[in-house]
C-alpha cells in the first residue's frame, strides 16, 4: 500500500522486466506490493508471480489475485522456496533492495532516529540479532569494521570506542542511549547525516544484508531462463557495486573470465550501461528515492 512504501523506479524498473503475459516472476522485495500490482497488471491470466519478503506485516499488503503466491521468507532462501512451490525456471527476477517507509516510520521497530524506541532495526522479527546485541557484545574492532564498510562512517573507530564506552557503564539499549552513546563523536555539522550513516551500518549487520544479496544474485542466475531478465534497485555504493559487477562477469569482483579461445564468459547483456536513477518529478514525489539505482541484465 502507498502508505507502507512507496514504489521507488517502478515504472522503469517494471518496464526493464518485460514482462511475458503468461511469464512467471519474482518479486524478492514485495513490502507494501506497489512493484508487485504494477507486475500483475502487465500479466495475462496464466501468468505467475511470487512475492518473497521476511517481514511478516507485508502480509497485510498481500493482494486477492490467484496468479500471486506470497513467500514469507528471507529472499536468500529464494532458490529452494521456489523449488518447494513447483518452480524451478522462471522469466523475471526484480528486487528492491530499500528499507520500507513502513520500517522507518514504525516507531517500535527502531530503524528511525527519529524516535525513541528499542534498538532494534530487524526485518524478520524471529531474528535473534537485534542492534542492541550488537552494538553491546561486538568488539571495538569488529564495530569499527562494520561502521566503515557498512555505514561509510568517516573514523569509525572514535564512533566504535564511544559505543564501548557507553556499554561499559550501562547496557546500550535504545535509540536515544545509543544516540547519546556516539554524541562526543557526532559533528556538529549535519548530524542527520552521520546518524543515517550510523543506523545503516548497524542495520545491515543485523539482516546480514550483504550476504543475503550474494546469495539471491547468485540464485537468480540459477532460476532464471535464457532471456530472462534480472532488475535491481540499490541504495548504496557497497550493494550498487556488487550489483554492478554481477551483472557485468557473473562474480562479485567483476573479474572477467575467458574461455580457451580467450572470448569473454558473461553471464548476462547489460541492459543498463549507466544505472537509471529518479527523475525530478519522482524526487520531488518520494524525496527517499534519491540514493537509487537501478541496473538490469539479461541472461544469456
Amino acid at each position: 500500500m502507498e502508505n507502507y512504501h512507496i514504489p521507488v523506479l517502478a515504472e522503469e524498473s517494471v518496464e526493464l522486466l518485460d514482462i511475458k503475459p503468461d511469464g512467471v516472476y519474482v518479486d524478492l522485495t514485495f513490502g507494501g506490493g506497489g512493484h508487485s500490482r504494477l507486475i500483475l497488471s502487465a500479466l495475462g491470466g496464466r501468468g505467475r508471480l511470487f512475492g518473497f519478503d521476511q517481514d511478516a506485516d507485508a502480509r497485510a499488503n498481500i493482494p486477492h489475485d490467484k496468479r500471486f503466491t506470497f513467500v514469507e521468507s528471507n529472499f536468500r532462501f529464494m532458490r529452494g522456496q521456489l523449488r518447494a512451490l513447483g518452480i524451478t525456471q522462471v522469466d523475471g527476477v526484480l528486487a528492491d533492495l530499500g528499507v520500507s517507509s513502513h520500517h522507518f516510520d514504525t516507531r517500535e521497530r527502531g530503524f528511525s532516529f527519529r524516535f525513541d524506541a528499542p534498538l532494534d532495526m530487524r526485518m524478520n522479527q524471529r531474528g535473534k540479532t537485534t542492534a542492541a546485541s550488537v552494538v553491546n557484545t561486538y568488539t571495538a574492532e569488529k564495530l569499527t569494521e562494520i561502521l566503515g564498510t557498512y555505514g561509510e562512517v568517516e573514523t569509525p573507530f572514535k564512533v566504535a570506542n564511544c559505543m564501548v564506552r557507553a556499554r561499559d557503564v550501562k547496557p546500550v539499549e535504545t535509540i536515544g542511549e545509543l544516540i547519546d552513546a556516539v554524541a562526543p563523536c557526532t559533528p556538529k555539522k549535519d548530524p542527520n547525516k552521520f546518524l543515517s550513516k550510523l543506523f545503516q551500518g548497524l542495520r545491515i549487520e543485523v539482516n546480514r544484508e550483504m550476504e543475503a544479496l550474494k546469495m539471491a544474485l547468485e540464485q537468480s542466475l540459477k532460476v532464471l531462463k535464457p532471456g530472462g531478465r534480472l532488475v535491481v534497485i540499490s541504495y548504496h555504493s557497497l550493494e550498487d557495486r556488487l550489483v554492478k559487477n554481477f551483472l557485468k562477469s557473473g562474480n562479485f569482483d567483476g573479474k572477467m573470465e575467458k574461455d580457451f579461445y580467450g572470448k569473454v564468459q558473461t553471464p548476462f547483456m547489460v541492459l543498463t550501461k549507466k544505472a537509471v536513477v529518479p527523475s525530478d518529478a519522482e524526487l520531488s514525489r518520494n524525496p527517499r528515492s534519491r540514493s537509487a539505482k537501478l541496473r538490469a541484465g539479461e541472461k544469456l
